[in-house]
């Protein structure tokens, strides 16, 4: 008695959004966090917006950077299977 399971999932497709989700929880809180720290210490209104302009910005280029880097792991063990 086989029982076959006839339904076909597309789960190893949604890896993008996994990561999509991920990393917006993360930018958002590590940028929350900054700017709760150094709303906490007494900074000033612009300090406080400068901080997390800066922490918007050093958490986007430190993306460009992990996904190029995976970018290009790729394309060199692509290159080393062929």
């Amino acid at each position: 008695m086989s029982r076959h399971h006839h339904e076909h999932h597309r789960s190893d497709r949604i890896g993008w959004l996994r990561a999509a989700v991920l990393g917006a929880n993360d930018g958002i809180v590590s940028t929350a966090s900054l700017i709760v720290g150094v709303a906490a210490a007494g900074a000033t209104h612009g300090n406080i917006l400068m901080t997390g302009i800066a922490g918007l910005v050093a958490g986007a280029m430190s993306m460009a950077v992990n996904i190029s880097i995976f970018f290009l792991i790729t394309f060199v063990q692509q290159m080393i299977i062929k």
